[in-house]
């Protein structure tokens, strides 16, 4: 057992995101005598802060899979031996694990899997809007929300864009196809002229605690990045129901832009060992399916997905929305993309907000991905 260590650890401000790792650093100590202590920033924070400067403090990094060319750049993560993590590239659901793969190096491992899926009020409606005309008949009867803070309302594009049949182009050298992704800002902008003007400043967080109040007007949102604490017993006065994204002409549920977060190592740390010991441990399956789920994660690993206790907890959560984690598609990672995927979302909300026409919205965000690349 070793003992005398503690790594101090920063992950993101929301139950999901501290209390299963704080439970698994607590069993983690019993066995190994390594403590791990946990800071928190906020989802803004999460979705933007240099990873660099988060290496200078901490050992343990949580991370969002389109960091890693920048980082890659700075040099501020350890990546991880392949030869322990064949456990964990098995068991990823739908493209998490890959996702922090970059130019042959895996720079962090999924421990949280999600992607742009369903909610929905179960004590409101018989089930889940099957396509986007009941969510439109939905919306126009006031009772459809839609996060569009930045950076939501890009990944929108991203998700509706795929469904389509036109995947953003992660190489460029445009990034969008504008035959369809127009089509796509003109579906947005009518579904932003039926939902609550707050919306714009709404990220998931806020919607889901909106959703939850008993009062709520919010029976349905199409798109918006999956938490199963909500739809745990208990976690709020109303407990939400999750499923797959709504189908668009036929077309099911693929395309969805992928989120989650990896646990990554940084390159500061003063015992690599036991950062990369634990990190190994918390996104296998014994951890996932276990303390990390019950304390109310939300697992990366398909042990965890598959497992009926897990499901039972959270009202099928996992079997409701696999098939779109399965087909969801990896954003750009290119360092760069972070700036622009910021700068992107503010252009999307102007143009969708001052009635710009679509093609001239898409044509800007072509340019400004073109920049990114550095072309």
């Amino acid at each position: 057992m070793t003992s005398s260590i503690t790594l101090k650890g920063m992950t993101w401000d929301h139950p999901r995101g501290y209390e299963p790792l704080a439970a698994c650093s607590a069993l983690w100590k019993e066995r190994t005598g390594v403590d791990i202590t946990w800071d928190r920033r906020s989802l803004q924070d999460f979705e933007s802060f240099p990873v660099d400067e988060l290496a200078r403090q901490y050992d343990l990094i949580v991370v969002d899979h389109p960091h890693v060319g920048q980082v890659t750049r700075e040099g501020c993560l350890l990546p991880f031996d392949t030869d322990r993590l064949a456990s964990i590239a098995r068991g990823t659901v739908g493209r998490s694990f890959e996702s922090y793969l970059w130019q042959g190096r895996q720079w962090a491992l999924p421990i949280d899997a999600a992607t742009q899926v369903q909610a929905w009020r179960p004590d409101r409606l018989a089930g889940a809007p099957a396509d986007w005309a009941q969510v439109l008949e939905l919306a126009r009867a006031g009772r459809v929300a839609l996060p569009m803070r930045a950076p939501h309302s890009l990944m929108c594009l991203y998700t509706l864009s795929a469904q389509r049949g036109a995947p953003a182009r992660v190489e460029g050298p445009d990034l969008f196809d504008v035959e369809i992704a127009a089509p796509v800002c003109e579906q947005l902008a009518e579904v932003m002229r039926l939902i609550d003007p707050r919306c714009i400043e709404m990220d998931p967080i806020a919607v889901f605690e909106a959703m939850a109040r008993p009062d709520s007007s919010i029976d349905c949102v199409p798109l918006i990045y999956g938490y199963v604490n909500y739809a745990w017993a208990g976690f709020r006065v109303v407990r939400l129901q999750f499923s797959d994204i709504p189908a668009f002409e036929g077309r099911g549920p693929t395309g969805s832009a992928l989120g989650g977060t990896g646990i990554a190592v940084s390159a500061r740390t003063a015992h690599a060992k036991e950062a990369f010991d634990f990190a190994v441990w918390v996104a296998d399956a014994e951890a996932q399916r276990g303390p990390f789920a019950a304390a109310g994660g939300q697992p990366g690993h398909a042990a965890a997905w598959e497992d009926a206790s897990v499901n039972a907890a959270a009202a099928d959560f996992y079997r409701a929305t696999r098939a779109t984690l399965e087909g969801a598609w990896v954003r750009p990672r290119h360092d760069g993309y972070m700036p622009f995927q910021h700068a992107a979302s503010l252009r999307l909300n102007a143009g969708l907000l001052n009635g710009e026409p679509a093609r001239e919205i898409v044509r800007a965000l072509n340019t400004m991905f073109r920049e990114s690349l550095g072309s």
